[in-house]
């Protein structure tokens, strides 16, 4: 029997450094994966951390997934520590499936590390015509701000441009920009996010804060216009400052309860994103009914509706050829606000394609406001100037 100071020496000598040792890591040499239909790759997987003899035996790995039958199965396999071992990724059918190591020793660090995300796609052709038909949704959505931009200029007039479309506009996409540049570029924040979803992607790229970043300089110049030239007797409404006061009052309290640590600063950011859905589903009311209630679309560029309905449906068209190509139609119906956004801006942007064309079309305003409402402010005024000349000459004797 031990004496007490010799089991002392075993608990530290022996003990001990299993607990106080370096992490032991599984890590896969892919974290994301994009296969044909019968296509494989390999992977490899192996681990780091500490060199204790007491995980010299061989350690075996269970794959499992979620999402069967996109793979072909997996055997189990062993590793010992320092070594590594390779398994093969066979694609049987269209879909999304995360296939993850798990070792039989729980010490062992897997979750965020030892796994692999595994899109399988029907078609490459029909992958390549998603991505060139993601970027040109892009573009026709960053250039519909210009149209805009240009015909105030042109006129040197902002009336016809609804002030509350373009209140509700402005901070709908300096939230959006806080969203993304939270997660794209605050390493704190990215963090909290992989915390909750460790074998997640960070759902912000760089052209989604390029976006956020560029509409909202366009917004800025766009009032700046309505600034220095001529607006008529056009101001935000009441019900549209109620509206951004309590934005404002619910953010602000927001903002206070994260500071305070109630409240994650990456739930903050996704209460900014959930502001951005709910103005994205109410700013356009303001200006078609404004131009319902001039009977005219003068001062309303139809060149941005066109370029952000090419846009909208596009993206649409984007998400139909991904869902097919990837056999994955709940990332449709399955997540129905994103999808359900675009329809609603489409639906929007074809009632402004037919005030335009249709029911307003040519149509001067009904409802003077104060200011040159006209197309074109100087042809207008020279016809007036002719016609009064014409009436005021002397008749010829008959």
């Amino acid at each position: 029997m031990f004496s007490w100071h010799y089991r002392i020496f075993f608990l530290f000598g022996y003990i001990l450094p299993f607990c106080v040792g370096d992490e032991i890591v599984l890590h896969s040499s892919e974290q994301s994966a994009n296969l044909l239909l019968d296509q494989s790759q390999d992977v490899t997987f192996y681990l780091t951390g500490s060199q204790d003899d007491g995980l010299s035996d061989a350690i075996t790995l269970y794959f499992q997934d979620d999402n069967n039958g996109i793979l072909k199965p997996i055997d189990n396999t062993t590793i010992n520590q320092g070594g590594n071992v390779t398994v093969t990724l066979t694609a049987v059918k269209a879909g999304h499936v995360i296939v993850t190591a798990v070792p039989s020793i729980k010490n062992i660090s897997f979750e965020s590390t030892a796994f692999v995300r595994v899109d399988v796609m029907k078609s490459k052709a029909i992958d390549t015509f998603s991505t060139v038909v993601g970027w040109v949704y892009f573009v026709a959505w960053s250039i519909s701000f210009y149209p805009q931009i240009i015909e105030n200029f042109r006129r040197k007039s902002v009336i016809g441009l609804n002030f509350d479309f373009l209140a509700l506009n402005v901070v709908g996409f300096s939230l959006y920009g806080c969203f993304n540049i939270g997660l794209f570029w605050i390493p704190s924040i990215q963090d909290e996010y992989f915390e909750n979803h460790p074998q997640g992607v960070n759902p912000v790229q760089a052209n989604d804060v390029f976006f956020a970043i560029h509409a909202v300089f366009a917004c800025i110049i766009t009032i700046i216009q309505c600034k220095l030239y001529q607006k008529g007797s056009q101001r935000v409404s009441r019900i549209c400052l109620g509206i951004l006061g309590g934005i404002f009052i619910f953010l602000v309290i927001s903002l206070i309860c994260s500071a305070a640590n109630a409240l994650s600063w990456l739930d903050f950011l996704y209460f900014c994103s959930y502001v951005k859905l709910g103005i994205t589903l109410i700013k356009y009311m303001p200006q078609a009914f404004m131009n319902y209630r001039r009977k005219s679309t003068v001062g309303w560029s139809i060149g941005n509706i066109l370029l952000d309905f090419t846009g909208g449906a596009l993206s649409i068209l984007q998400m139909l050829l991904i869902s097919y190509n990837n056999d994955d139609w709940a990332s449709i119906f399955g997540d129905p606000t994103k999808f359900g956004l675009g329809f609603f801006s489409i639906l929007f942007d074809i009632l402004f394609i037919v005030q335009h064309y249709c029911l307003y079309r040519g149509n001067l305003p009904h409802q003077e406001l104060e200011g040159h409402n006209r197309k074109d402010s100087e042809d207008s005024e020279d016809s007036a100037a002719s016609a009064r000349n014409h009436q005021h000459s002397p008749q010829p004797d008959v």
